[in-house]
């Protein structure tokens, strides 16, 4: 049966379709003259273009014939999620200039202007100690500076990005490998639900539709095809974060390493990337240095108020602390390390500090800053 769709209604048609992905979509749609045409044409003329065979051009007729995107988008809009199209003005413009964006959005919460100065922090599932702590840092002092924090909510080093870009009080963006009715880890939907208040949860894939091994490596374009540059935190040589890094590079954005232990296999992916040139990465000015031509006054003027000193005098002891929690909160215990000072004195320097107004100590005896700058001590 021929429907007749408009374009924006032929785009979340051809998206519902499970044969071609948006690279043969967009040939098909180039060869037929536009989206609808698709919808008109007989599987004849479908199978004489090049690469479409007759069993393909049969399957995209039939599939073609029960798509309903009216319905499809009625059903998103009952769980609070609305579809953005290729052809609507708020598609992210940075994602048009990829290889294969994405056909259709599926999104819970907003896009913003600001998200086009976004930053992927990605790596492991199973973050160390370390790879948290870093990943945590410079989340929390990037979303500070006004980058919207991109990832992939898995679980480890993306997690820790999402949630510490929210305490910053920053933008963060979660591009899922499945439905976002189909929602994994299932153990993030309340961080999701967080997510979608302070920036967005983004997917490509129609309601309903489950993750599995294809799903998430093909994602990982829209993570890296929405950021100015993609941050590799910790990661395994062969894993998907290093796949997320190299897409990046495919699509001519920036890709910064933190280097980490050379005897651990977490290490290993971003080692590899700082071999081929990826910039090594040990604070935000690292990378918005890199970035300086791209951004707005107001953010460089952000990153650099990070490292303004307080009002208040520190003594040395005082600003080694302070200083460790430039970019963001830490436990006691890891302040401890991270400053240098011992434990017991530490105690004591977090009092007098809290007494002057400088930090705050938080339930679970996790200290940060009270005003969330990182001053340069």
């Amino acid at each position: 049966m021929i429907q007749a769709f408009s374009s924006r209604e032929a785009y979340i048609a051809l998206n519902m379709l499970d044969q071609i992905g948006p690279v043969r979509t967009r040939k098909l749609i180039a060869a037929l003259g536009s989206p609808e045409a698709v919808f008109t044409a007989d599987a004849a003329t479908i199978g004489r273009i090049p690469g479409f065979g007759r069993e393909l051009a049969a399957s995209i007729v039939e599939g073609g014939a029960k798509m309903n995107p009216a319905e499809e988008e009625q059903k998103a809009a009952r769980s609070g999620i609305r579809l953005v199209t290729f052809l609507d003005p708020d598609y992210p413009a940075a994602l048009k200039e990829i290889h294969d964006p994405p056909l259709v959005l599926y999104i819970r919460g907003t896009l913003d202007k600001a998200d086009r100065h976004g930053l992927a922090i990605v790596g492991t599932r199973h973050a160390s100690h370390y790879g948290a702590s870093v990943a945590d840092r410079l989340a929390y002092g990037l979303a500070k500076a006004g980058f919207t924090i991109i990832s992939g909510l898995a679980r480890g080093i993306d997690t820790v990005a999402h949630q510490s870009a929210i305490k910053a009080g920053g933008r963060t963006l979660a591009v899922l490998g499945s439905a976002i009715d189909q929602l994994y880890p299932p153990e993030n939907a309340e961080l999701a639900e967080r997510i979608s208040t302070q920036g967005a949860v983004i997917s490509e894939y129609t309601m309903g539709r489950p993750p599995d091994r294809q799903t998430f490596p093909y994602r990982n374009r829209i993570v890296a095809g929405m950021s100015l540059g993609t941050i590799l935190v910790e990661a395994g040589e062969k894993s998907g974060a290093v796949i997320t890094a190299h897409t990046a590079l495919e699509q001519g954005r920036q890709v910064y390493a933190v280097p980490g232990r050379i005897d651990s296999p977490g290490s290993r992916g971003c080692h590899a990337l700082i071999k081929q040139g990826a910039k090594l990465v040990e604070t935000i000015d690292d990378i918005v240095d890199d970035l300086n031509l791209l951004l707005p006054k107001s953010i460089e003027q952000k990153a650099q108020a990070l490292q303004q000193a307080p009002d208040v005098p520190l003594n040395g002891e005082e600003s080694a602390v302070v200083k460790a929690l430039y970019q963001g909160g830490l436990q006691v215990d890891e302040l401890a390390r991270a400053s240098g000072v011992g434990a017991s004195r530490l105690n004591a320097l977090l009092l007098g500090l809290e007494m002057k107004r400088v930090v705050r100590i938080l339930p679970g005896r996790r200290v940060e800053l009270r005003d969330g700058t990182a001053p340069g001590v």
